[in-house]
């Protein structure tokens, strides 16, 4: 008995209330921080553009960001997944309408023999027309549409989130490309400027005023440089080939023309309050479309333990003659309704529901994880791009100090006025300067494509797509 009362107290709480209920607010206010900590630019732009790879002031990176944009394998898989949604929610709509049905026949039937003593010739023609409409009378159609909805509305949020991904590689990738172009030629420059001083060396070793010490260190000098161009170009063909892949062209042939960054400007861009950043990250409003699907699934478990009640009719003509088929006398009718309620299902229905909440606490906190990533990506991105922009000024004064000490060195030996590990000295110390400024460099302008990325791109969330009252809560908290 204790059992049968167990099962049927929550059939009675719901029955109470059998209607959609709103969606749980994730975000409470220690979630919520009131500001960004990280160094902000105090004359940067707030939040990005949505064309915002136009401020790096390269052409040919808007032109390959346009192409991706188009032709991304990605994109269209995730474009794909949006139709997939759409005919989901489709489905689920047919639910609310009346299900019509049309069936045309025709009996013959024969006989031979001593079979028609007992079998007469059969011969009839119908037309039947059949109609059931299942009334929603608790919201159970209307909650599984509104999941199918937020699913479809988290497959477009996914799409965004894909495109930002999509465009923010290609900027990486591009740039990457770039910056190990631009290495090489430093490292090539070296090299030059190595074998410039190894051909006084080896005049001086002929002449017997320098040893052959002194040719061996040089030679190594030369061959330690030339070691690390195999890797660079490596390098450079993989950048390019992820690059093609995400323009959606086959690698074999592909290629870009810049050969450096000193054209790629550093744009700024500066975040406004955090409560705002989330409604400006797809992947955010995604995890909110997931919460809101979760949640229609937890009122439709819950209309399930309600009685279902449908509605059914059926008319049409039935005569032995086609020629008659549609005449009054051959017509024919049938209505009525059922009842269907659930008495005992070993517990289905209470293992739905508690799957359906415990999903919902699942989403809940995946919205609370999204949210709390967003703040750190924006975080990381403002440090990084505030440091690598210090780290750069101060690399390129040094690499102003170590040419101008590898330009004196240099003159000198060939003076006489010094030695030859001086020289290597101060050489080494100008290509680890240049190495590290453009590896410095793309550092700087991809944690701006970064901070871009985690500030979403230039998206915002349509206000009609919002379940979670971020701006009402921020005033709250």
């Amino acid at each position: 008995m204790s059992k049968n009362l167990h099962l049927a107290a929550p059939a009675l709480a719901l029955l109470l209330a059998g209607c959609s209920t709103p969606v749980p607010q994730a975000l409470t206010p220690p979630l919520k921080p009131p500001s960004f900590t990280g160094p902000i630019p105090a004359d940067a732009h707030t939040w990005p553009d949505a064309s915002w790879w136009q401020g790096f002031g390269d052409p040919d990176l808007t032109a390959l960001i346009v192409k991706a944009q188009a032709d991304n394998r990605d994109l269209a898989a995730a474009a794909a997944r949006v139709l997939q949604a759409e005919a989901q929610s489709t489905i689920q709509r047919s639910a609310l309408f009346p299900q019509i049905g049309a069936q045309g026949e025709h009996i013959n039937g024969g006989c031979q023999g001593q079979a028609c003593e007992n079998f007469a010739p059969i011969k009839t023609f119908g037309l039947t027309f059949n109609a059931s409409y299942e009334l929603d009378f608790w919201g159970l159609a209307r909650d599984n549409l509104r999941a199918a909805d937020e699913q479809l509305k988290s497959a477009r949020f996914a799409q965004q989130s894909v495109a930002l991904t999509v465009t923010a590689n290609v900027a990486d990738q591009y740039l990457n490309v770039l910056a190990i172009r631009q290495r090489l030629a430093i490292a090539n420059q070296n090299i030059a400027a190595i074998n410039n001083i190894l051909d006084v060396v080896k005049l001086r070793v002929k002449a017997g005023t320098s040893s052959g010490l002194d040719l061996a260190r040089e030679q190594a000098q030369v061959e330690g440089v030339e070691a690390q161009l195999p890797s660079l170009e490596t390098q450079e063909k993989q950048s390019l080939f992820a690059l093609a892949v995400l323009l959606g062209v086959p690698p074999e042939g592909f290629d870009v023309k810049a050969q450096n960054l000193d054209a790629i400007l550093a744009p700024k861009v500066a975040p406004g309050m955090p409560t705002d950043l989330l409604l400006r990250r797809p992947d955010i409003a995604q995890a909110e479309a997931n919460l809101a699907a979760a949640h229609a699934n937890v009122d439709a478990a819950r209309a399930a333990f309600l009685p279902q009640i449908s509605l059914t009719g059926s008319g049409g003509f039935l005569s032995s003659a086609i020629g008659t088929l549609l005449q009054g006398s051959n017509f024919g009718y049938s209505y009525g309704a059922n009842l269907l309620q659930t008495i005992f299902d070993g517990g289905k229905l209470i293992g739905q529901k508690d799957l359906a909440e415990a999903q919902q606490k699942e989403f809940v906190a995946d919205y609370q994880g999204a949210a709390l990533n967003a703040y750190a990506d924006v975080e990381n991105a403002l440090v990084q791009v505030a440091n690598s922009g210090t780290a750069e000024d101060h690399l390129k004064r040094e690499v102003d100090a170590a040419q101008q000490a590898f330009q004196i060195s240099e003159l000198q030996y060939r003076q006489g006025a010094t030695d030859l590990l001086t020289v290597l000295q101060a050489q080494q110390t100008l290509f680890s300067a240049e190495d590290q400024l453009a590896q410095t460099v793309l550092d700087n302008r991809e944690s701006a494509i970064h901070l871009y990325e985690a500030l979403g791109g230039g998206w915002v969330e349509d206000p009609k797509d919002r379940t979670q009252l971020l701006q009402a809560a921020a005033k709250q908290g």
